[in-house]
């Protein structure tokens, strides 16, 4: 598959950020299918879905179709991250492992009676079977890799010093050991921890959501998109969270917030009109590209052209988070591509006119914004213009092979 997640051969900080973004963004994007499928389902089937609201009832082929929903998102999704992680890690057998090994942390709050954290003050009980769970791909990321990675220490240990007729004896029997005690430290370990850090970023999350101070994230989300940091944010960090949180309400914020494409258009709206000469002829293919085909990557350049107008970005992204928290919207899935076709298929029924509107907001806030800061196009040197859109390609390519992961496996 094609994998848009920049870079990493460096050593410094910003590196070391990239490659485990890029890492974790790995073990997502592979299974995009599957994150999509969910939505869909969701979108369609649920009780306040489209098939309902156009039938004027809930049907019993609806609610028979919907009870996948729960499975899909609770059980698959983070068996398949798991599974993902293992397997860039080391192959099939690693993906097994890791996948035998997230049980254990995937039962850990039936199995040990953890209390989750309420979040509007009313008392919770402990689940009382895994469709009361919720996702677990906190500990997907963590067990699919790391028991990936013992069975790959084992089997270096050992190589050469079995006898002949005795390796795949010894190899199936290692690799069910070493999942089978990864699944009891998940079970005591990995789960709880993981559960209690996941219940404390959703009360985080829920607190930024209630005091109004989302929005300040996008001064972080969009200055780090330029640097090509825009799939490791997004699957890395929101996508999770965003799958967290949509388990319990049916919709996630986190879901739109890097994903959004109003920023991008609103960029190259305000370079098409009022950006150097020269490269206005290149514009509008990249807007059919960035709006309809969700490849944020391709106004990039324009921004590294003048880096000014990531303050553009950043309040046109602030506007789009704080309309959506305004009007409590959400998406019920990962819109990826991030274009606004996809926004479409998973935005709730009820909610697809005000999560449209908060698009065209935030695209109209960073195209204003965008304008000022270009100065509506004054004074600007064709030469000059030709110079700096090579420079800034020249710029932006180097991000991307400064900061290339290797490539997802599909």
């Amino acid at each position: 598959m094609t994998d848009y997640t920049p870079a990493v051969t460096g050593t410094g900080a910003r590196a070391v950020v990239q490659r485990f973004g890029a890492f974790l963004a790995g073990m997502v994007m592979p299974n995009l299918g599957a994150f999509i499928a969910f939505g869909l389902i969701t979108t369609l089937f649920i009780p306040d879905g489209w098939v309902n609201r156009i039938a004027g009832t809930q049907t019993e082929v609806s609610t028979q179709i919907s009870s996948i929903v729960g499975p899909l998102i609770v059980i698959l999704i983070p068996i398949l991250i798991a599974f993902t992680g293992g397997s860039r890690v080391y192959g099939h057998r690693g993906g097994a492992v890791g996948a035998v090994a997230l049980i254990g942390a995937m039962l850990a709050p039936v199995a040990l009676q953890l209390t989750p954290i309420s979040l509007n003050g009313e008392e919770t009980a402990p689940p009382a079977s895994i469709a009361d769970i919720g996702p677990t791909i906190l500990a997907a990321f963590v067990l699919g890799p790391l028991t990936a990675w013992l069975l790959k220490l084992w089997d270096n240990a050992i190589a050469g010093k079995v006898k002949g007729g005795f390796e795949m004896l010894v190899d199936n029997f290692a690799a069910g050991i070493i999942g089978g005690a990864m699944a009891v430290v998940g079970l005591y370990v990995v789960g709880p921890i993981t559960f209690w850090i996941t219940q404390g970023l959703g009360a985080l999350a829920n607190g930024l959501v209630n005091t109004g101070l989302l929005p300040l994230v996008s001064i972080v989300v969009e200055p780090a998109k330029v640097l090509f940091l825009n799939n490791a944010i997004n699957h890395g960090v929101f996508t999770p969270l965003g799958v967290e949180q949509a388990a319990g309400a049916g919709q996630s914020i986190f879901f739109m917030i890097e994903s959004n494409p109003g920023p991008g258009l609103g960029i190259l709206t305000a370079m098409l009109l009022f950006g150097p000469r020269a490269i206005r002829p290149t514009v509008p293919a990249a807007m059919v590209v960035h709006f309809l085909g969700g490849i944020h990557e391709i106004y990039f350049p324009y921004v590294l052209m003048k880096p000014i107008l990531v303050i553009a970005a950043i309040v046109g992204g602030a506007s789009g988070v704080l309309w959506e928290s305004i009007f409590g919207l959400g998406l019920v899935g990962p819109a990826s591509p991030g274009s606004i076709i996809a926004w479409a298929f998973v935005s709730p029924p009820d909610q697809i006119v005000l999560i449209m509107l908060g698009v065209i907001i935030s695209a109209g806030i960073t195209f204003i914004v965008g304008a000022l800061l270009l100065g509506f196009g004054r004074k600007e040197s064709a030469v000059d213009a030709e110079l700096d859109l090579e420079a800034a390609q020249e710029k932006s390519s180097a991000n991307k092979k400064a900061s290339k992961a290797a490539p997802a496996s599909a």
